[in-house]
């Protein structure tokens, strides 16, 4: 087992996807905090030029951004595994995983308090459902990174924002049935917290 450390930030949703995934895997690792507002110097250097989180590193080797340390994850730890044997269906999750802008942008305009922001973020929350409604996972049958990179999102929408997501039935019963996971359990448990 090699030696995982991940400047983290609790409040931050790109970080709990690494977490999620962390937790899926039984991998431990140090989490550093991070104080968003205040940045420290050392952190530029680990991934400049923002010092965003997360940032993940394996014995010394460093590597930013979310969806690229969870699919280094997945290929450095493959079991269990988060991306399906088939090469289709590997293709639909990182497909779904590259398509989050489309969840994310409307998301934070909503967070800003942007103009016409709720109505996109209805609309992008309304495509989830009908793509639920079809499947029950965002990747296809089985949970996968698909779902890691939107979860955190949509908890917080719920929980921080205030977002009534009932109105998505299928959106609904999936973000239960994930809660029923111990990593989602414990990402509920850090956005309770905030």
């Amino acid at each position: 087992m090699t030696d995982l450390t991940v400047y983290d930030a609790a409040r931050c949703p790109y970080c709990a996807r690494v977490r999620i995934v962390l937790t899926e895997k039984g991998l431990p690792a140090e989490l550093v905090p991070i104080d968003l507002e205040q940045r420290p110097a050392w952190l530029y250097e680990l991934n400049p030029p923002a010092a965003r989180v997360p940032v993940l590193e394996d014995d010394g080797w460093v590597l930013p951004e979310s969806a690229v340390i969870n699919e280094y994850l997945e290929e450095r730890f493959p079991n269990p595994a988060l991306l399906p044997a088939d090469a289709g269906e590997r293709a639909a999750v990182r497909l779904r995983v590259f398509r989050f802008d489309d969840l994310g942008k409307p998301y934070y305009a909503f967070r800003r308090g942007d103009e016409g922001a709720a109505e996109r973020l209805e609309a992008a929350l309304a495509a989830l459902d009908g793509d639920l409604i079809r499947l029950p996972y965002l990747g296809g049958h089985a949970f996968s990174l698909a779902d890691v990179a939107y979860v955190p999102w949509l908890i917080r929408a719920r929980d921080l924002l205030g977002i009534e997501l009932e109105r998505f039935a299928a959106l609904t019963a999936w973000l239960d049935r994930l809660s029923e996971r111990p990593s989602i359990a414990e990402e509920l448990a850090v956005v309770s917290a905030l």
